[in-house]
């Protein structure tokens, strides 16, 4: 690993990572873009939850000084979720559909919201449950 990305522990974050989240770089400051890949690899590595204490963890970075910082990478945010989430349908659907038209097909049917803002709402049985009931 040859990256200049380090974590409080001393691990770096694989190229192949970096690579990867390039096309995410630009949504984050750059002390935050080490945060969010030690983050992340963390969470690809952790067993069980993926909370922020189970990443560092993984990656070496449970005695770090600056643990707060990667809570406050979640609470704390300037990045754009929608933003990041955007440009990653964008890069999915230029690598499975690079031509045509893209359809998209919306399923209301598990609507479970009552009130009078939702006129729809059907009455659905589930063929698994052994209730003959309607939910």
């Amino acid at each position: 690993m040859t990256s200049s990305h380090i974590t409080a522990a001393g691990d770096r974050a694989p190229d192949i990572l970096q690579t990867w989240l390039q096309p995410f770089r630009r949504f984050f400051t750059a002390p935050v873009w080490e945060h969010v890949l030690i983050l992340l690899m963390g969470a690809l590595l952790a067993p069980g939850k993926r909370t922020v204490t189970a990443a560092l963890r993984i990656t070496g970075g449970r005695e770090a000084s600056n643990f707060t910082c990667y809570h406050q990478l979640l609470n704390r945010a300037r990045w754009s979720g929608r933003a990041i989430a955007r440009r990653l349908l964008s890069l999915i659907v230029d690598r499975l559909v690079p031509a045509g038209p893209v359809v998209i097909g919306v399923d209301d049917t598990i609507e479970r919201r009552w009130g009078p803002k939702i006129p729809a709402r059907g009455i659905y049985r589930d063929p698994v449950r052994s209730s003959h009931a309607h939910l």
